[in-house]
């Protein structure tokens, strides 16, 4: 299974940006679908996730209200829209997906490469 993240960039706080997640595979094998993402200096966060068979989202709470998580089934895509961004949003963003509905990374199987986002202030 092959995940590969794209969509990074650099932005203006206040800005938008959307990441995209492709999968080798039909997203609908996989559980769960999440984000995480890693900023210089710390750990890696749960941002969010998606469960396949029912679409139940959920958000840390630094996002919520500012993220959306959806995806497109016919394209083995998943997304993560970003409005509102914020100089703290700036860090490395990972899509993952495996076999649990979970906010540890460490329960998720398969991890796209990674991709970065800038946010200025």
């Amino acid at each position: 299974v092959q995940l590969q993240a794209f969509g990074g960039g650099l932005v203006q706080a206040g800005g938008y940006l959307k990441l995209s997640c492709a999968a080798s595979e039909r997203t609908f094998r996989f559980y769960g679908l999440a984000w995480f993402r890693q900023a210089p200096g710390n750990e890696r966060e749960f941002v969010s996730r998606l469960r396949s068979h029912d679409g139940h989202t959920q958000y840390a709470d630094s996002v919520r209200g500012r993220f959306t998580i959806s995806r497109d089934i016919g394209k083995n895509t998943v997304y993560l829209e970003m409005n509102s961004l914020k100089p703290e949003d700036t860090a490395v963003y990972y899509c993952a997906a495996g076999f649990s509905y979970s906010t540890n990374g460490d329960d998720y199987a398969y991890w796209g490469s990674g991709t970065l986002v800038t946010v200025s202030s």
